[in-house]
């Protein structure tokens, strides 16, 4: 017979500092957020690689919220030695394709589509560039400064994108 009220187990609370403390929690994170609660499956992610090596070298994950009408641009990264190719840009780009044909394929908008970023501020004209503007106050994420950045694009691409 199994005793249910034994309590909690023998547990420590330690603040992570090596590696593999460090990788213990993010794969806890990616167990409950991936795995068990399906948040990385409601994202698409694109993945930029080198060709003919497949060496990935940067990313960006686009997040669409049909109940609030709008998509989320989120987690752009294009490893250091890259981004003077303009990989970004790239990323960027092929999201707002991507976007663009989600959105009329599942009727989510008309005329335009909402894109919602939150940008780092010493990033915020690279954002600027493809129509996105900055909207509220700047706010911390986790320490970093950012501005909750939005575009509203045209579902009919233009000639200068």
């Amino acid at each position: 017979m199994s005793n249910t009220n034994l309590g909690p187990p023998s547990y420590e609370i330690i603040i992570a500092q090596t590696p593999e403390e460090r990788q213990q929690c993010i794969d806890l994170r990616i167990e409950v957020f991936h795995h068990e609660q399906n948040l990385e499956d409601k994202a698409t992610h694109f993945l930029l690689r080198l060709t003919p090596s497949l060496t990935p070298v940067g990313t960006i994950r686009a997040v669409n919220f049909p109940e609030k009408k709008y998509y989320k641009l989120t987690r752009l990264v294009v490893l250091k030695d890259y981004r003077k190719y303009h990989f970004g840009r790239a990323l960027v780009l092929k999201m707002h394709d991507w976007v663009r044909e989600d959105a009329l394929q599942t009727g989510t908008a008309t005329g335009f589509v909402q894109i919602v970023s939150g940008s780092q501020i010493p990033v915020k004209d690279f954002y600027a560039k493809f129509g996105y503007e900055s909207q509220g106050p700047e706010y911390d994420d986790e320490g970093a400064p950012h501005q909750k950045m939005v575009y509203n694009m045209p579902l009919q691409p233009s000639s200068s994108t």
